[in-house]
């Protein structure tokens, strides 16, 4: 019997909007908003940018795992593993009894028909899917309509003897989920790129070739089984994990382009070369917010929240730092106090283990300041209000 699959919530939403508001709204984060993203308590002045935190996906997947927990009372309910990059909000969901696969303690779970899993905002990879439909576990997809988008494109690449280039973190549960649905096609190949310097090393491939060793050995585990650098980069199209910086994402797009026309020719671009924006609107609208905000402010610094293994969090982050003194915390406990800040440091690996820094003396002692404040997508209201607040009484001390 093929499993039950919700695509569409559980008709619940009312049931858990209460508790949802309990858990992730601030009234000081409405208040703030009210007054034009402005807000001066003391000598501190607070900027707020004008779009951040949660985001339509992650507050739909959220909502979704409160209406499953709702629905199936005495049922054992699983996550595939961490809903969104939020350490607030994944305790959150383990404090209402959802269980998550990663945990170590869940190391062995035997899942069966009488169990239900949620799938995360990331999705999952189509080996994890087809496991899942043979244990005939009750599922509840969460993954993101933005997400979707790129499958789609990698798909249709796969599908016309495409390999997809796809700039990403090869660790991240969404680019794998990603490259795997070009493999499941005949002949359907991928390489990942993080960056602009690795999209070079491809580039270059393309135009003038090279020792396939020495290109495998340098991409190890960010290719697809088989994959041939002499073959399967004649003919390429280009996607992103969808929480990547934009401007990075659409200058590789550029560079492969350039390189192919370089190899080939402008006239054989439409055949061997495609490329569609799949940044989700979500993180363009928050990069977009913080430059604007520190464009139109002069700021002393600024804060981003968001969890260390959130990559649209860690790229807001980056683009701060380039502009202004940046730090980068998980949750309210890393403001110490006015002499100590726990954060990451930027251009740091988007783990959620990584080695917090500490600052000393990071919050100036006398005079006004000027802190601007911003949020990853996966950052609930609840926790920015408390940042706030923390930031507030520190500078009335």
């Amino acid at each position: 019997m093929p499993p039950i699959i919700f695509r569409k919530g559980l008709n619940l939403k009312a049931a858990v909007a209460d508790q949802l508001t309990a858990a992730y709204h601030s009234s000081l984060v409405e208040d703030l908003r009210a007054a034009g993203y402005e807000r001066t308590t003391g000598r501190l002045t607070t900027y707020l940018a004008r779009e951040f935190g949660f985001c339509y996906g992650v507050d739909r997947a959220v909502d979704y795992a409160y209406q499953t927990r709702k629905k199936f009372p005495d049922q054992r309910v699983f996550l595939t593993g961490e809903i969104i990059h939020n350490p607030h909000v994944n305790d959150q969901l383990r404090a209402q009894g959802i269980r998550f696969l990663t945990d170590a303690d869940e190391a062995g779970t035997a899942l069966g028909a009488d169990d239900v899993v949620i799938l995360p905002a990331f999705g999952v990879s189509v080996a994890d899917m087809a496991r899942l439909d043979r244990q005939g576990c009750t599922l509840v997809d969460t993954t993101c309509g933005s997400v979707l988008t790129v499958w789609k494109n990698v798909k249709r690449y796969a599908q016309d003897g495409f390999t997809s280039i796809i700039h990403g973190k090869v660790e991240h549960e969404e680019t794998r989920a990603t490259a795997s649905q070009a493999t499941q096609y005949p002949g359907g190949h991928y390489i990942v790129v993080l960056d602009k310097q690795e999209a070079a090393v491809v580039c270059d491939y393309i135009v003038q070739g090279g020792d396939p060793k020495a290109f495998l050995d340098r991409f190890a585990g960010a290719v697809s089984p088989g994959f041939d650098p002499d073959r399967h980069l004649l003919k390429v199209g280009c996607a992103n994990q969808t929480t990547m910086l934009m401007t990075e994402s659409l200058a590789i797009g550029e560079m492969v382009r350039a390189a192919m026309r370089s190899r080939f020719g402008a006239e054989a671009l439409p055949e061997l070369f495609r490329a569609f924006d799949t940044i989700c609107s979500a993180t363009q609208e928050r990069q977009d917010a913080v430059v604007t905000l520190l464009d139109d402010v002069s700021l002393d610094m600024m804060v981003v929240i968001g969890g260390y293994n959130s990559s649209n969090t860690c790229n807001l982050a980056k683009i701060c730092a380039d502009r202004c003194r940046t730090f980068h915390i998980a949750e309210p406990s890393c403001v110490v106090s006015a002499t100590e800040i726990r954060h990451r440091p930027i251009g740091a690996p988007s783990t959620a283990d990584i080695a917090e820094a500490v600052a000393r003396d990071w919050l100036p002692a006398t005079g006004p300041i000027r802190v601007g404040l911003t949020a990853g997508a996966s950052t609930p209201n609840s926790v920015v209000g408390q940042v706030i607040d923390r930031l507030e009484t520190l500078a009335a001390t």
